[in-house]
């Protein structure tokens, strides 16, 4: 008769950083592959930098030059934050990209009837922007202050592993109409995508040329390569030439006009579409999408930190990281993105696809953004690359984060019925409450709220129309409410207490201190 299994054999101990990640937070590839990861990280930065321009500058009156416009602009600025929250924000190797979080102040802000009633398209476009500019620059001043205030920090003290394990694991599964339903408007490039992406990354990964594995490493940028060269021969031999116009849009390579209408050399410079307007409706509406994007971004920080080998980000770092976000706001107010910013979740998630979470690639990333937003006709190559095909590796990306997420949960008592309770209502709730919003929208052609007051229902609309901030309101009000005082260590307290602050764990000066010596000026608490 066998012997009965060991305990070590049958669960796996806790690890505060996971395990087979080839580089960290600061261990650095050679030169030349951390290049090549870099314009891999760009590539894919690409999908949500054009898709949003795309989708908001025909409401707002534009036309296809202005669209590359704003896409160049938009990549410039994600390029700047990026750098500027590697180097002084979080430090973690985040990209900082649009974010759809401010769609529903937006769409708001382009119906106002003050814009709606210019009978210039172009006019219009240009009033419309520098209203959603002037919205940004004031909303932006939400995060500086709780930022830079160490507000956030104050407010993290009420987060445990418990509470944040639904935020980071919406952060990925509450994005998952960005996934397959669009990569399904253009099958026959975005199920292939999907299935090289896997096969090359996961079930080849250990292919090696000159002992460097190359599948794994760079999946991406090999698949991306093969469909968008398929999706071109298609678009060449006629297959989409009596197609729907939607089809056509979505499939074909020489829809997007992008190429065609970008200058050669075109800097992207503050206040380039006119002065800001400003006005306190449009202003307190926007707050509302920063906020979203501030939750959001802190369940992203959480899960970087983990997919680059690192320790949790102590509460102070987390709220330098959430102020610098807030000068990133400020910066696409300024400059015209027309929308505000966040943490790209696809970008956190090839993190762990490639197993690299070197600081030094996504910085390399940010130079890519930059230099190719002023080489319009270049960088409009890469962004006419069709949408289905990013959409199809969001569909692994996403859901790798949201694993992360839940990886938390190893810190926890989860054969405890209070913990239990907790991760399933908010995790439900984070998902049905803003599919409601979402139906609704799409029914009634506006949100639930639907007040006289504007402000109002872009505030609650905005709000209930992310997965990550009705999953943090939820678990964090459940996790410190119910039965809290007993419960330290099932919400997994011991644990998760050593990062809250700086010289909680050693490790943390060797990822969060500041460069040039900059700590004696900003010493951590």
């Amino acid at each position: 008769m066998a012997a009965p299994p060991k305990p070590e054999e049958i669960s796996h101990p806790p690890m505060d950083q996971l395990q087979g990640l080839e580089y960290c937070i600061d261990s650095n590839p050679a030169w030349g592959e951390a290049i090549a990861l870099g314009f891999q990280h760009y590539i894919l930065a690409l999908g949500t930098a054009v898709m949003i321009p795309s989708f908001l500058v025909p409401l707002m009156g534009g036309t296809d030059g202005d669209k590359v416009r704003v896409v160049q602009t938009l990549l410039f600025v994600e390029g700047i934050n990026t750098l500027l929250q590697t180097l002084f924000g979080t430090r973690l190797p985040t990209v900082i990209g649009g974010s759809w979080a401010f769609a529903v102040p937006i769409i708001s802000i382009i119906h106002d009837s003050s814009l709606t009633r210019i009978t210039d398209p172009h006019e219009r476009f240009l009033g419309t922007m520098r209203a959603i500019q002037g919205a940004l620059i004031v909303a932006s001043s939400v995060q500086i202050i709780l930022g830079y205030s160490q507000l956030w920090a104050i407010c993290s003290r009420f987060f445990s592993p418990v509470g944040m394990v639904p935020v980071i694991a919406l952060a990925g599964f509450g994005l998952f109409d960005r996934g397959f339903p669009q990569a399904g408007q253009c099958v026959e490039i975005g199920v292939p995508m999907f299935i090289l992406f896997v096969i090359f990354s996961q079930y080849l990964k250990n292919f090696q040329f000159r002992q460097w594995p190359v599948m794994e490493r760079f999946a991406l940028i090999i698949t991306i390569t093969v469909i968008w060269a398929y999706a071109h021969l298609l678009t060449a031999s006629g297959a989409y030439r009596h197609r729907p116009d939607a089809t056509q849009r979505h499939c074909r390579t020489d829809k997007a006009n992008l190429i065609s209408t970008a200058p050669w050399i075109k800097i992207p410079y503050p206040l380039q579409w006119g002065a800001p307007t400003f006005d306190a409706g449009h202003a307190f509406g926007m707050m509302a999408a920063v906020l979203v994007s501030l939750i959001e971004s802190t369940g992203a920080y959480k899960a970087a930190s983990r997919l680059a080998s690192a320790t949790p980000p102590p509460a102070h770092v987390l709220s330098r990281g959430i102020g610098w976000q807030g000068i990133g706001i400020l910066f696409s107010g300024l400059f015209g993105t027309a929308t505000g910013c966040t943490v790209s979740i696809e970008n956190v998630g090839l993190l762990g696809s490639t197993r690299v979470g070197s600081r030094r690639v996504i910085q390399i990333s940010a130079g890519f953004m930059i230099f190719f937003s002023i080489l319009g006709k270049f960088g409009a190559l890469f962004a006419s690359i069709p949408f289905p095909i990013f959409a199809a590796v969001y569909c692994v990306l996403f859901g790798l984060v949201a694993s992360v997420g839940l990886s938390f949960l190893q810190f926890t008592n989860m054969n405890s019925m209070r913990n239990l309770f907790i991760a399933g209502v908010s995790l439900f709730l984070g998902l049905s409450i803003p599919e409601y919003f979402r139906e609704y929208t799409t029914a009634a052609f506006h949100g639930p709220s639907h007040t006289k007051a504007g402000w109002f229902n872009d505030f609650l609309n905005t709000i209930f129309l992310s997965s990550p901030t009705v999953a943090m309101m939820v678990a964090v009000f459940l996790d410190n409410t119910l039965d809290y005082k007993d419960s330290a260590k099932d919400r997994g307290m011991p644990w998760w207490v050593k990062f809250r602050t700086f010289k909680g764990d050693s490790r943390n000066e060797e990822f969060y201190t500041l460069p040039f010596n900059l700590n004696r000026f900003f010493p951590p608490s």
